[in-house]
């Protein structure tokens, strides 16, 4: 049996079949936040695929700069990702420890439900970050959909609906987090940005992927 408070290997320098194996371990960790995070870094990753097939080659010469940012932005992001992962599988640890914590007077059931409330906070963070960064993942998408090359293009739309239900998981590990930390004021204001991001991401996958429908190049950035 794998111990979940056991160190592990960061998510970044584990094989693929190793992290799915823990996955669908009988332990709660790794779980849903860092199964969104790994899926927005395969989307990062088939951005920069896309990109580096669009390199020196003529036909895409006049976006070569947005080649370049995209490039640095998205092996930037899947780096990321991963590293949210491991921070949500960190932040799930650090939210049972503080509900093992005794509670047998009044001073310890005090402080076990502010150590609750402060870890319930970081768990939701981690996964709040997760769709901030697909909705930055996602415009990237947007922008390099039909400037890129045209060969390879149905992966950008794999990228875009990957990153559109990545987001979507994150947030659900977020409104999970929101009662634990018992404040009625920072979970309406986290729920009203997670509904307009959430929507913004669905509005721009969607132009991504109509952009990679139509098979034909874009004007640049510009003009």
């Amino acid at each position: 049996m794998r111990d979940m408070t056991a160190p592990t290997d960061p998510v970044v320098e584990q094989r693929l079949g190793d992290f799915f194996e823990a996955l669908a371990s009988e332990q709660p960790v790794p779980g849903g936040g860092a199964a969104a995070a790994v899926s927005a870094a395969l989307a990062s990753s088939l951005t920069a695929m896309v990109v580096r097939l669009s390199l020196d080659r003529p036909k895409y010469a006049d976006f070569v700069d947005l080649h370049g940012e995209a490039l640095t932005a998205s092996d930037a992001s899947r780096i990321r990702f991963l590293e949210l992962a491991d921070d949500d599988a960190t932040a799930y640890a650090a939210y049972r420890a503080a509900r093992s914590m005794p509670k047998e007077t009044e001073a310890e059931q005090e402080a076990r439900e502010a150590a609750t409330r402060d870890a319930a906070r970081i768990a939701a963070r981690v996964p709040l970050e997760v769709v901030k960064v697909c909705q930055a993942q996602v415009e990237l998408v947007d922008r390099v959909a039909g400037r890129t090359n045209l060969y390879v293009a149905s992966d950008l739309e794999v990228a875009a609906l990957l990153l559109d239900s990545a987001a979507r998981a994150a947030a659900a590990n977020v409104r999970v987090n929101l009662p634990s930390i018992a404040d009625e004021g920072y979970a309406s204001a986290v729920t009203a940005e997670l509904d307009q991001r959430l929507q913004q991401i669905q509005s721009t996958a969607d132009r991504a992927r109509e952009r990679v429908a139509r098979g034909t190049l874009r004007r640049p950035e510009g003009d």
